[in-house]
């Protein structure tokens, strides 16, 4: 991206009524996809509407303190990043759901909750020593488009099953009205406003009609797509969703082992998106520097989220878009979003308002973001030579891999707990498909041989580090 098409700057300060608007924008941007996953963990776990509510808030508020931490110059990148609920987190939380639901929980989310907490806790923090000390400069060689491709493809295509299956399924005549609607504000419709809001639309309009039709009489309590809003009215105004909302953290082996494979695709899309959003700041790439302290900041922000009864963060690639079609890269009016983000976490009536939304519904979207998570790998392995025999076969293998092998090591598992903890261990993280698909394509992608271009490692100028002195030299990425 040019610099010209830069409005405000990295560190630019816009008037405030600019900032506190473009800020609304980065949470608009983010809240549809940051919702939806509280929205698949919740009837997972057997969750109340209420409990969900709950839930929601504590999202809200988590990723506020995390994206707050990502843009600090000391403590995070000190990129215009916002920090989001993380899909990369999403087989993992339903291994250990699947895992604690059957064991003890009955569907207790007081039971299987703490478990999450605990898993992302003991996750983060050695997420953010990899970050902070620097070890993550040696994982950068492992991380190329040959590696981040298939990963990427694993996580959008594996949930295939929960957006289909589990949502929208239930009633596909409301699933395909929020594809639909979707596809109209994206690609039919060239506004650029309504296509950044393409997905919240969608929900929104096919919210209104099903809520219409619910209180016209045309569908019926019990229906899939009936909404009652009576958990609207019974929630308070304002409710601050505190600390250890579920109850203190338990730590479990599997637990942490399952979450494992989400940290590692959470490092590998981060590393991505630092420079995606360099890139659409009008920035070169960043600093080996801002890219340790963003993974840091990164572990730091899962730790308080498992703190906050919240899921994993992220860094989240459609807010670097925002950014790239807004000329917007202030990272006050990123900040400034993050503040929003924390006031909307207090409100009861919002969490409860997002609860009520109908299975149907989510799974449209789910669709449609599955799909284009999936479609983004595939984009990534563009950046790589997919001419070369020596990548086909890597990125076929391991994708192969990444849907086969997870099925069959979940029919195993008594034979892997039966070897003991690292059984346990190693069959959380087999039983993941980006955790495979990462493995898989990390290991060949190392062990034969292969150009720079060929793997698409290209070097680019590193920015300027905003925690280094004035002056000071920058470094080489």
């Amino acid at each position: 991206m040019s610099r010209r098409q830069i409005v405000y700057g990295w560190q630019d300060q816009p008037p405030f009524p600019i900032m506190v608007l473009a800020g609304c924008q980065h949470v608009l941007t983010l809240f549809g996809a940051t919702t939806l996953v509280p929205l698949i963990f919740g009837p997972a776990m057997g969750m109340s509407t209420g409990q969900i509510a709950l839930f929601i808030s504590c999202v809200y508020l988590a990723m506020g303190v995390a994206t707050l931490i990502q843009t600090h110059p000391a403590l995070g990148s000190g990129l215009p990043i916002v920090q989001g609920s993380s899909f990369s987190f999403i087989p993992p939380v339903l291994t250990v759901i699947a895992a604690y639901k059957t064991a003890e929980s009955g569907g207790d989310p007081g039971v299987i909750m703490p478990y999450i907490g605990g898993g992302l806790i003991a996750g983060g923090v050695v997420m953010a020593i990899v970050g902070y000390s620097g070890i993550v400069g040696l994982v950068r060689r492992f991380v190329t488009p040959v590696v981040i491709g298939p990963t990427i493809m694993a996580i959008g295509f594996s949930l295939a099953k929960v957006a289909v299956e589990m949502n929208a399924a239930k009633c596909w005549w409301v699933s395909l009205l929020v594809v639909g609607g979707i596809f109209v504000f994206t690609l039919f419709i060239r506004q650029k406003h309504l296509n950044i809001f393409a997905v919240l639309l969608s929900i929104v309009a096919t919210y209104l009609l099903c809520l219409a039709a619910s209180q016209a009489g045309w569908l019926e309590a019990g229906h899939p797509a009936y909404i009652s809003l009576a958990p609207v009215e019974e929630a308070p105004w304002l409710r601050f969703p505190g600390i250890f909302p579920w109850g203190v953290p338990k730590f479990s082996f599997l637990a942490f082992g399952a979450m494992l494979a989400g940290f590692f695709a959470v490092m590998i899309e981060s590393i991505g998106d630092y420079h995606s959003c360099s890139y659409a700041a009008g920035l070169a790439d960043p600093t080996p520097q801002m890219i340790s302290r963003g993974i840091g900041a990164e572990g730091v922000g899962c730790v308080l989220a498992g703190c906050l009864g919240a899921v994993g963060t992220t860094s989240y690639t459609e807010n670097i878009g925002l950014i790239g079609l807004t000329g917007v890269a202030s990272v006050y009016v990123v900040r400034t979003g993050a503040v929003v983000l924390i006031l909307l976490s207090c409100v009861g009536k919002l969490g409860a308002l997002v609860a009520t939304i109908p299975a149907p519904i989510i799974g449209g979207a789910y669709i449609a973001l599955f799909g284009i998570i999936g479609a983004l790998g595939i984009q990534i392995l563009m950046r790589a030579d997919m001419g070369s025999q020596r990548n086909v076969m890597i990125v076929g293998f391991s994708f192969l891999m990444a849907m086969g092998l997870p099925g069959w090591v979940e029919g195993q598992k008594e034979a892997f707990f039966a070897v003991g903890l690292a059984g346990q261990i190693l069959w959380a993280l087999l039983k993941t498909p980006m955790a495979v698909a990462g493995l898989c394509a990390a290991f060949w992608d190392t062990l034969v041989p292969g150009t720079p271009e060929e793997r698409g490692m290209a070097v680019q100028p590193a920015a300027a580090d905003p925690a280094a002195p004035s002056g000071s030299a920058t470094g080489e990425a």
